[in-house]
């Protein structure tokens, strides 16, 4: 079988029977009030390394659902496919004009969790291929029921390409979690061994999507001061952080990118707290860590938080300046010189006619030129993109500035959730950061029902608390968000492009990232287009991928180094 799409039955594939099973583009929302049409199919494309998945909409006022497991077979081990059902969240306040209310799918929940029978039906099916899979098809048919009754089986394909996709992002990310978050969010005690095993499985479910995370356990290690030095007692905190940090966590060997410095109030002087991040970083050396360590500043700082910042970096530096200090600003002239990680919003790096919603706009090239040479420029998302009031504003030219962002936002095109990838590899950011992923947890709200922060759905939430009450059972879990595939499907997107980049094809690569998104606020939403450029992208990988491996056979026969 030659190449095909990504994630999505290809168009030839004849429309599903009416009733029964419709296999839909992940990049697609299924609402109540706009099913769309299907095929009777899957048929998957994926690199060694990568998870594709694809959507399966079954008959509606379904209660329960039951798969049969499906193992694919081909040329290699067989391939596991995975299956959730969409749970939906009732959005009550758009996050902004290009919102809407009403029911839309997030949480992925066991396919055993009570449903709701006046939402769609629809199944997150998912495969993912392990680096060492053998390239070729792999075939099988999923066979689902609902409410006991069996439904037609759907043919399901994957075509394993022959290149090889890294277990560990190539894009340095950062974002935050939070142990005293989950636990409330959980209902237990953030000192019991249960919310310490309840992290990991967060942070594992982070990493399994390549995200690396700050915060975590949130308590620094234990600490004392003795001539002049920072002695510190890591047993806490390596028993916590290293299968984060030394690859054993992950079958693939995946590691966080990133790490922070957890502050300690135990260092009270300027020279104790420089002692401290110096034995940090010595910590990191010698356990041979690669994750960038880093220090979070004063986050988004006012002009009267300037001074504390400025000391923040200068204490971090004083520690031998092998810690850069991250401070989420646009380019200030107040702050020269005091980020070793300038970290602006999305919209501060793209002009845009109407009201600016970033007091200084200058793309990565520009913002790069304006720091030192070993600066770097990271971008993050915030409502300063979505709006931080919520609903339409009054003022049409204002609603417009604030629509069309990339945006983490539930109630926003699925496109535009996966965007970032694409624009972090076209826009030459070195990194992203994320302020949080279980926000809402440490709010009074029923997270499963309201997920209402800071003007938009889903701001800082990218999980849902899965209670024993909520999923069944006795085990607390982590749901993970359909917003989160999205985030990971779009740093594969970038993994994508600098392979292809890497390989010698960047002039395509970079024609492609622009058919999808011209800029932060100018994306398309069309899955067929998406299709397209992956199907397109993946045929030049094949090409670049097989020209480079003869040329290393040949290397290795003349008796070259490989």
């Amino acid at each position: 079988m030659g190449v095909v799409g990504w994630a999505w039955a290809v168009s030839a594939v004849l429309s599903a029977a009416p009733g029964g099973p419709q296999v839909v583009s992940p990049l697609v929302k299924v609402r109540a009030d706009a099913m769309p049409k299907g095929a009777a199919q899957a048929r998957l494309s994926a690199a060694r390394g990568e998870c594709e998945a694809t959507q399966v909409v079954l008959p509606k006022g379904v209660t329960r659902v039951t798969m049969k497991p499906l193992a694919l077979k081909g040329p290699g081990a067989p391939l596991t496919v995975d299956a959730w059902r969409e749970a939906y969240l009732d959005v009550k306040t758009p996050s902004n004009g290009q919102g809407q209310a009403g029911p839309w799918p997030d949480a992925l929940v066991p396919l055993s969790a009570p449903a709701n029978p006046r939402h769609p039906t629809v199944l997150y099916v998912e495969v993912c291929v392990p680096r060492k899979q053998a390239p070729g098809t792999y075939a099988g048919s999923l066979s689902a029921s609902a409410d006991g009754k069996e439904l037609p089986e759907v043919p399901f394909t994957v075509e394993v390409q022959p290149f090889e996709l890294p277990a560990t992002s190539s894009l340095p990310n950062s974002f935050g979690i939070s142990l005293y978050s989950i636990a409330k969010g959980h209902g237990i005690s953030a000192e019991s061994p249960e919310a310490r095993a309840l992290l990991r499985a967060y942070g594992k479910a982070l990493l399994e999507h390549r995200v690396s995370a700050h915060g975590m356990g949130m308590d620094p290690p234990g600490v004392k001061f003795q001539d002049g030095r920072a002695v510190v007692d890591w047993t806490a905190y390596d028993a916590e952080m290293a299968p984060f940090l030394d690859g054993s966590l992950l079958p693939s060997g995946a590691r966080f990118t990133t790490s922070d410095v957890r502050d300690s109030k135990k260092a009270s002087t300027d020279a104790e707290k420089t002692a401290y991040y110096r034995a940090f970083q010595k910590h990191f050396e010698d356990k041979g860590w690669p994750a960038q360590l880093f220090f979070y500043a004063k986050d988004e700082p006012k002009p009267e938080d300037v001074p504390l910042v400025k000391a923040q970096s200068k204490r971090v530096r004083d520690a031998g300046g092998a810690i850069p200090v991250l401070v989420t600003t646009p380019l200030d002239a107040a702050l020269q010189g005091s980020a070793d990680i300038l970290t602006p919003t999305i919209n501060c790096f793209y002009p845009r006619e109407g009201p600016q919603t970033c007091r200084t706009v200058a793309n990565t090239a520009s913002v790069r030129s304006r720091l030192p040479a070993r600066a770097k420029v990271w971008w993050y998302q915030s409502c300063n993109s979505h709006g931080c009031t919520g609903g339409t504003p009054p003022d049409a030219k204002l609603d417009r500035a604030y629509s069309d962002w990339a945006s983490y936002m539930v109630d926003h095109p699925a496109p535009l959730n996966r965007a970032m990838g694409v624009l972090a590899y076209s826009s030459g950011v070195d990194g992203e950061l994320y302020f949080d992923t279980v926000f809402a947890y440490n709010t009074k709200k029923d997270v499963w029902t309201d997920l209402f922060e800071f003007g938009g759905n889903g701001d800082g939430t990218l999980f849902y608390p899965g209670t024993p009450k909520k999923m069944g059972g006795s085990e607390h879990q982590p749901v993970v968000s359909l917003r989160l595939k999205h985030i990971r499907d779009g740093l594969e997107d970038y993994e994508y492009l600098r392979l292809l980049t890497e390989l010698g094809d960047g002039a395509f690569a970079r024609t492609a990232a622009k058919r999808l998104a011209k800029s932060g606020y100018e994306i398309s939403r069309d899955p067929g287009e998406w299709e397209t450029v992956r199907r397109e992208v993946t045929a030049r990988l094949v090409k670049q991928w097989a020209s480079e491996q003869a040329k290393r056979s040949g290397r290795r026969t003349s008796g070259g180094t490989p």
